[in-house]
């Protein structure tokens, strides 16, 4: 089965940096797009930023100049690098991932996968 493991989440001043990484395992033959969501108490997720392949990104404005997105496509991982964090950026972030794997019987099988989840505080 296909997992994705998010890691770096916590604690952090506002105006400082965090970088969180997602990893996916498994069966995987490919990944398209990988993502990360965020969702505060009380709101509807959001889309933060996505990566496809071949490394095109997409931000939501609230982020833009601040936040960057990158990926190892080696390691099947995905990062956001949160710069100059706001305390409006407090959520719980949820790496999402288009997958297509290989499955015991030899079939392709293409999901949309999505992480634990990892909180993010910004607070002094």
């Amino acid at each position: 089965q296909v997992q994705l493991v998010e890691s770096g989440g916590g604690l952090v001043q506002p105006g400082g940096s965090l970088r969180l990484s997602c990893a996916a395992s498994g069966s995987i033959v490919s990944i398209n797009v990988m993502g990360w969501y965020r969702q505060a108490p009380g709101n509807q997720r959001e889309l933060v930023a996505s990566i496809t392949r071949s490394g095109n990104t997409n931000f939501a404005d609230s982020v833009k100049g601040r936040f960057t997105i990158s990926r190892d496509n080696a390691k099947n991982t995905v990062y956001l690098q949160m710069n100059s964090v706001k305390p409006e950026d407090t959520a719980v972030y949820y790496c999402n991932a288009d997958i297509l794997q290989r499955l015991r019987g030899g079939q392709l099988s293409k999901n949309d996968y999505w992480g634990q989840g990892t909180q993010v505080t910004v607070s002094s």
